[in-house]
């Protein structure tokens, strides 16, 4: 939704919703009154999302090698393109796919450099040197890095956010353990066997707790960092 506020009046066209996942943000993006075209490259994913009814269109596609048949209004992507490398390539080709006049809005997670993220990949290299490839995971580029590739293509806005979020105890083990191994540490898991990563669960799980401590009930306050651009093309100089 703060991405949705950002995002100015719109040309003609298809809104896109690229890594649209369950489809979480198509009733928000149904209310701009054009047609909504969901990609995903799961098809569980994109079967929840058909079930919401929100989208005239749902596809199959990666996001890396996409193209829409026809200029798009708005390409949406929230919390998706941090799964598919090749910014500096990626980005320019998906705002050479808008309308005249049209946005392109991005959020991505922006916390590999926090605890939360860090130690998986730390103590990865502590424990078992060289059979993580950093490049397999999950990351956007600098902020600074953004805004030099989008401001010759257009207005752009470029801002971060740390959001607090509180995360309730799930069975055993720490909160953040649990938010992190099922989505950034993902690959880092994936590199190693059942032994190994059991052996890397327990080390983090011995030091995540001074860095986001528990309360008496097992939650924890979590602060989680994410970097957001509006880009329009065609709206004259940037900022």
């Amino acid at each position: 939704m703060d991405l949705l506020r950002g995002i100015g009046p719109l040309p003609a066209g298809d809104v896109v919703d690229l890594g649209c996942g369950s489809g979480a943000a198509g009733p928000a993006l149904r209310q701009l009154g054009r047609p909504l075209h969901g990609i995903d490259l799961s098809d569980a994913m994109l079967e929840k999302a058909r079930a919401g009814g929100c989208y005239d269109r749902l596809d199959r596609a990666d996001i890396s090698t996409w193209a829409p048949q026809t200029p798009s209004a708005l390409i949406f992507s929230n919390a998706a393109l941090h799964w598919v490398g090749g910014h500096g390539s990626l980005i320019p080709r998906l705002a050479g796919h808008l309308a005249p006049g049209g946005t392109l809005a991005v959020q991505v997670p922006h916390q590999n450099n926090a605890p939360s993220h860090r130690l998986w990949l730390t103590l990865a290299e502590e424990l078992f040197p060289g059979r993580v490839d950093p490049e397999t995971l999950p990351q956007a580029m600098l902020p600074a890095e953004y805004h030099r590739m989008l401001r010759g293509l257009g207005h752009v806005s470029l801002w971060e956010t740390e959001y607090y979020q509180e995360l309730d105890p799930e069975g055993s083990g720490h909160p953040v353990r649990h938010f992190t191994e099922a989505t950034f540490a993902r690959p880092v898991l994936a590199a190693l066997d059942e032994t190994e990563q059991a052996r890397l669960v327990r080390a983090y799980e011995s030091v995540i707790g001074s860095a986001y401590p528990a309360s008496e009930s097992g939650r924890v306050l979590f602060p989680f960092r994410r970097l957001f651009f509006i880009l329009t093309v065609g709206a004259g100089s940037a900022n």
